[in-house]
């Protein structure tokens, strides 16, 4: 019996040590197969660099127009915060007109700054001087250059990448004590722990506690999807161990600060605690507080779950637990921690800079021209750009205030969506970007109605039908159009019978009147004498990648344009006949902060600059007396602007593209389904762009009018020439010197006069 007990207990001890060996024959084979996935893609990732783009910084400087209010205002959105001692950078201290400003470091296209200190004084409007902790004299300073997004590659991800040392060391404490006490000891899976959170969930009935490790988390967020099964646990759990026996502890803990899941916007997803810093509280995050830290830590367990601005009660709650914990652990003092708890959350509304999904995908579009995508989202490049976020937040609250409004006014049926729009604006001289809204829902990084939405842009095509009839010589602003019905064959059995908006026709019209009042029936006889051969060239000239087809439907807009594209045609009206590109990018620097790319601004003329002035004088009359009448009062005192309000049939589309001396915007409103509005341009797009103009940093169109000109005075109904004074309905509009006008009846000079005037103009 005894020997047959033992014959049984050898082959037990046998098959179990051939199973044993079995099993560490394949435990190794699955480390070796896990350890080489592991390796290629860990290494292959952890290092890469997304590249960054920055918006222009605000440049100050002696003489600047600049309030104590409005330096107070670029520096919270800077999320600068006023002290009573500059202990570090990223705050300011203010008396009154005298600021000293702890500036952090920062990148710029021509070189590095340090942190340092700057003294700005302020006084009667304007800043008076500028100075160094020295006292010395700046000539110029530049604040720092807003982050508004990076160009990161893998699903969506987002993040800034840090390096051990730009880590505050409370950080990894921070989150050892929290999520993983284990961290320095353990090799990867922690048993005990995972025994501890069966335990706790098998009491509860539910999830209530995880026992993965920080290096579990790093390999879920790496290598995994969210499937919770048993063979994904055991292969985390494997990847668990060969990253361990790879790579020592900092480079972990390094890896999962840079990785973690720690928010959400649109399809924009958050990772690491570099950009987590930026996206809930927009400053970097070595100026962040012990209680903002401890909310980053907190988030950790679940971003949807503890998001501090949809959720602030609960996430307040975890802050506070981690804060209990560190003080337990010795990490900080409980009188630390008591103070903290009892500070609010502290979540910016948005983060720093924002994230603008338009403005970001015009810049890809210009960088993908001269640089693979690899460059893009892995060699660290910094991107600056012409992006004014103040020009931004008034275009984007505009937008979003004015669709709103028209939504509860017009009420869209049920289960249709609401009004969307777009809209860009620009620098004229430049052809700079400088803000772009491509849909209500801002943040949204979906279509992008700014690059992609192509609309008929109706009577925005106008002002180019009157520059082509200029152009010839054989009209100028006084010229009589004739605004009466008209037929138009397009085929045997198809006549085209164009209306004005109003339904009615008003006979003889002056050219400036048809322009300023979008007289459709006027228009379209002044296009068809001109030809539309001529008026498709301009779309070609002023920087439209391809003409239209010149069918007779051209000439009151039956052609989709983009609102870039348009801001591409108007903005050649607006610096007076010249096409310049429209652009974005000022300049890329590498990871060793060398200038790579240049975008310099290029220019070529296109149009007679005299031409382009008598169209632009008319246009000015849009806003004083035509369709745009109604933005004259909203607009600043005294601005002069320039611009043209644009329908499409049945009011499908409403547009408006106007200018003042500095500035272009283009609106557009419509349905994504191109159902009617019910809106025209003038009440709706129109109200965007004047909101947008008064909100800018603006001056007045006015550039010098060309020698070859002349200001004559006439009747706005007729186009007949006045003296100054004698009609009630007087405008001043530019003609080429010597143009021969008759007077209006009663309204001309004593003959001898108006020799004694021609003399003079001789």
């Amino acid at each position: 019996m005894k020997a047959r007990t033992k014959k049984i207990l050898r082959r037990v001890a046998l098959a179990a040590g051939a199973l044993a060996a079995a099993a560490a024959i394949a435990f190794a084979v699955a480390l070796f197969y896990f350890d080489r996935q592991v390796a290629r893609q860990f290494e292959g990732r952890r290092w890469t660099l997304p590249a960054k783009v920055y918006a222009a910084p605000l440049e100050l400087y002696a003489g600047l127009s600049f309030s104590p209010d409005d330096l107070v205002a670029e520096l919270e959105r800077l999320k600068y915060r006023e002290t009573t001692e500059l202990a570090r950078p990223g705050t300011y201290r203010r008396r009154r007109g005298r600021f000293e400003i702890a500036v952090r470091a920062a990148r710029f296209a021509d070189e590095q700054r340090p942190a340092q200190i700057i003294a700005v004084t302020l006084e009667r409007g304007a800043i008076e001087s500028l100075r160094g902790a020295d006292g010395t004299a700046i000539p110029i300073f530049r604040l720092d250059p807003l982050l508004i997004g990076s160009i990161f590659p893998i699903h969506g991800e987002d993040r800034i990448v840090l390096t051990p040392e730009e880590v505050p060391p409370l950080l990894p404490a921070a989150i050892k004590a929290v999520e993983d006490r284990k961290f320095d000891s353990h090799h990867g899976v922690d048993a005990e722990a995972i025994a501890r959170a069966m335990w706790v969930n098998l009491r509860a009935g539910k999830v209530e506690q995880g026992g993965s490790t920080l290096t579990q988390q790093l390999v879920k967020s790496y290598f995994l999807d969210g499937r919770r099964t048993l063979a994904r646990k055991l292969e985390e759990a494997m990847m668990a161990f060969a990253l361990e026996a790879r790579y020592d502890k900092r480079d972990l803990m390094t890896a999962y600060i840079n990785e973690i899941y720690l928010g959400q916007q649109g399809d924009r997803a958050i990772h690491g605690f570099g950009l987590a810093s930026q996206f809930w509280f927009a400053k970097p995050l070595d100026e962040l507080d012990l209680p903002e830290l401890a909310l980053l830590v907190a988030i950790v367990r679940g971003p949807p779950y503890y998001d501090p601005r949809k959720n602030p009660d609960r996430a307040r709650k975890r802050r506070d637990l981690v804060l209990r914990i560190l003080a337990q652990q010795k990490i900080v003092t409980a009188d630390a921690a008591d103070i903290a708890s009892k500070q609010p959350l502290g979540v910016a509304v948005r983060p720093s800079g924002g994230y603008y999904p338009a403005y970001l995908d015009f810049v890809r579009r210009t960088l993908r021209r001269d640089y693979k995508e690899a460059d893009l989202t892995e060699s660290g490049l910094s991107v600056f750009t012409s992006f004014d976020s103040r020009a931004q937040i008034a275009a984007e609250r505009a937008l979003e205030g004015e669709l709103d409004r028209l939504d509860k006014v017009r009420k869209p049926p049920e289960g249709k969506t609401g009004l969307e729009g777009a809209t860009v604006v620009t620098l004229p001289q430049s052809g700079e970007v400088i803000a772009m809204v491509g849909g209500r829902n801002v943040s949204f990084d979906g279509l992008n109605r700014a690059l992609a939405g192509a609309r008929p842009i109706g009577s925005l095509v106008k002002p180019f039908v009157y520059l082509a009839a200029i152009e010839t010589g054989r009209w100028n602003a006084t010229s009589v159009l004739d605004d009466t019905p008209i037929e138009v064959p397009l085929s045997r059995t198809k006549v085209w019978r164009p209306q004005n908006f109003s339904r009615n026709a008003n006979g003889p019209v002056s050219m400036v009147r048809a322009l300023s009042e979008s007289l459709n029936l006027a228009t379209v006889h002044l296009g068809l004498d001109v030809g539309t051969g001529k008026v498709a060239q301009m779309f070609t000239r002023f920087g439209v990648d391809k003409s239209p087809a010149p069918l007779p439907s051209l000439l009151l807009g039956a052609v989709d344009l983009p609102p870039i594209d348009v801001a591409q045609l108007y903005n050649g009206l607006a610096n007076g006949g010249f096409h310049v590109p429209l652009r974005a990018v000022r300049a890329v620097v590498n990871e060793r902060g060398e200038r790579i790319g240049a975008y310099p601004v290029k220019v070529a003329p296109v149009a007679a600059p005299d031409a382009v002035y008598q169209v632009d004088r008319m246009l000015t009359y849009v806003i004083s007396r035509g369709t745009g009448r109604a933005a004259a009062a909203r607009l600043p005192r005294g601005l002069v602007v320039a611009g043209k309000t644009g329908s499409s049939s049945d009011l499908r589309d409403g547009w408006f593209a106007g200018f003042s001396g500095t500035h272009l915007a283009v609106v557009w409103i419509g349905y994504d389904d191109n159902r009617p509005t019910g809106v025209t341009g003038s009440s709706g797009s129109l109200i965007v762009w004047q909101k947008i103009m008064s909100a800018l940093d603006t001056s007045s169109w006015q550039p010098p009018m060309p020698e070859s000109l002349e200001d004559m005075p006439i009747d706005y109904a007729s186009g007949l020439r006045v003296s100054t004074g004698c009609s009630q309905d007087e405008v001043i509009v530019a003609v080429p010197r010597g143009t021969q006008t008759p007077f209006m009846a009663g309204c001309a000079p004593p003959p001898g006069i108006v020799d004694w005037l021609r003399g003079i103009m001789r």
